[in-house]
């Protein structure tokens, strides 16, 4: 809209002989610490994967700064009965492929998204989505729940026609392939306001604004945006100080005084809620399974030592997956770093001379990732657990999680709701191809008990009689060391000055670039 503005304008100028005007397009060059691994939303649930969703789809609703939700796609709801919630599309929003939106495509993502191996978990309450009109709908419950709008923040609908048929080869246009080539890992038709015009794995991915993007009220003035990935965390500050990108994340614990400081670049920060954690596979290793060892390891590992040398403080020490402020949070539940202790667990159990694991863990995903793999390691041999470390970039490490490749795997979860249930629901749940739940589970924990709290929390709507589930929750996967918990990861991110990042970056790190505004 804005080339064709500039444009009439400048025909005009020329008609009475004056200069004609110039439009400049605007570019911001991005470096993250990886690019994303697919174009298809639904492939993979991670923070990459939901970063490139809201540049070049857009949700149902979405969530604000300050962790309320604002209309998008759906401009309003309501609640018709206690498993029915309505609602109604905005008129004359249209893919990039030209097709218009209707609640048909809404019907056909959520069909999909139900057959996600990694996003089935979070619908699982959901029964189906009746399409009433073409721009109305419900989204039905299977019993009362109280997380429809959380869980309508990861409906990202998608262009049906585009999406529908084969392909030249006779591939179902539709199929969804993790780790694979497939139609929509390759080609993406979306209502965001990014169109992708070129991309190069591992190398880079080019976006220009799309020119039908429906919210002509947001004030984002970017025309292109190229994302290139950097992995290594000096480099990638290192192209911001010098003015080569425009905009960066994360910037390393390392770092954050350096780019403070710096004259031309701002520095965003802000407390984050993923939980950073290693889980200890008991089907690979027989000592896991004694509650005493899992215990030894948990007070082997010093979190508030990685915090504190490796983090620089950037960072909450952790000893449960629910951050404060979340219903599940039990302050009375704290980290327990004790190495004698954590060998007289190990001799209690048998394992005094110890035994050799081997660990995996990702080098570009999560602030110092590598670098904490390495320090738990460390913290390992001191009760004589030898540990054969691999690290890897999260392109190669992400296929290597879902075949549970190595004894214990790092794994870092932000809530997809912002609620505590979440957490368990894919990282402690027992593990059930089905429902989806512990999908992300590496540890192959089990506990019925425990699910039975979940599953009797996902409906209750009483905010007290909830929380109190949810804590108990916790307080099992706490005494029973179902996983190594080791601190919440805070956020932050560097901007070139006039480049007007702190109003889109959030809690959830996933910017909304479509409404960034560059001096």
């Amino acid at each position: 809209m804005k080339k064709q503005l500039a444009t009439a304008i400048a025909a005009a100028m020329l008609t009475v002989s004056v200069a004609p005007a110039v439009y400049a397009e605007v570019t911001v060059k991005v470096a993250y610490d990886a690019d994303p691994v697919s174009l298809d939303p639904h492939e993979q649930l991670s923070g990459g994967t939901l970063q490139l969703s809201h540049m070049v789809f857009d949700p149902l609703v979405r969530w604000t700064q300050d962790l309320q939700f604002e209309p998008r796609l759906a401009e309003s709801w309501e609640q018709v009965d206690a498993l029915t919630t309505r609602f109604h599309l905005r008129d004359g929003v249209t893919f990039h492929s030209g097709n218009e939106l209707s609640s048909a495509d809404v019907k056909w993502t959520f069909d999909r998204l139900k057959t996600s191996p990694d996003f089935k978990g979070i619908f699982a309450q959901f029964s189906e989505v009746k399409v009433i009109d073409e721009d109305t709908f419900d989204l039905i419950t299977t019993e009362p729940y109280p997380l429809v709008l959380h869980t309508a923040t990861y409906i990202f609908p998608m262009d049906s026609k585009f999406y529908s048929g084969t392909t030249a080869d006779g591939k179902d246009k539709a199929e969804l392939v993790k780790h694979g080539d497939s139609f929509a890992s390759r080609n993406v038709s979306g209502t965001g306001p990014f169109i992708v015009t070129a991309r190069e794995q591992g190398v880079k991915v080019e976006f220009e604004r799309f020119g039908g993007y429906w919210d002509t009220a947001s004030k984002g003035n970017v025309d292109k945006i190229v994302l290139t990935p950097i992995k290594e965390d000096p480099t990638r500050v290192a192209a911001l100080l010098s003015g080569d990108v425009d905009f960066i994340a994360p910037v390393p614990p390392t770092d954050l005084k350096r780019v403070e400081e710096a004259e031309g670049v701002n520095l965003i920060t802000m407390p984050g809620t993923r939980i950073i954690t290693f889980q200890m596979n008991q089907n690979r290793v027989e000592a896991f399974k004694d509650k005493r060892v899992r215990l030894a390891i948990d007070y082997a590992v010093n979190n508030a030592g990685i915090v504190d040398r490796i983090m620089r403080g950037f960072g909450t020490v952790g000893a449960q997956a629910s951050p404060a402020g979340y219903l599940g949070y039990d302050a009375g539940l704290t980290p327990r770093f004790d190495l004698e202790k954590a060998k007289a667990l190990m001799a209690e159990a048998g394992y005094a001379d110890g035994f050799s694991i081997t660990m995996m863990a990702p080098n570009n995903r999560y602030v110092n990732d590598d670098k904490i793999a390495q320090a738990v390691a460390s913290m390992l041999s001191k009760i004589n657990i030898k540990v054969d470390l691999q690290t890897m970039p999260k392109a190669q490490y992400w296929p290597k999680f879902d075949e549970r490749a190595a004894d214990m795997m790092m794994i870092g979860w932000h809530s997809d709701t912002e609620d505590s249930a979440n957490f368990h629901q894919f990282l402690s749940a027992c593990p059930d191809e089905a429902t989806g739940n512990g999908q992300y589970n590496s540890g192959n924990y089990c506990n019925p008990e425990a699910d039975k709290l979940m599953n009797a929390s996902n409906s209750e709507t009483d905010v007290e009689k909830r929380g109190n589930m949810l804590r108990q929750l916790e307080g099992i996967l706490y005494e029973e060391a179902a996983f190594v918990p080791l601190h919440w990861q805070n956020l932050a991110w560097g901007a070139r000055s006039g480049v007007h990042a702190e109003a889109i970056v959030n809690a959830l790190d996933f910017p909304y670039f479509g409404d960034l505004v560059v001096d």
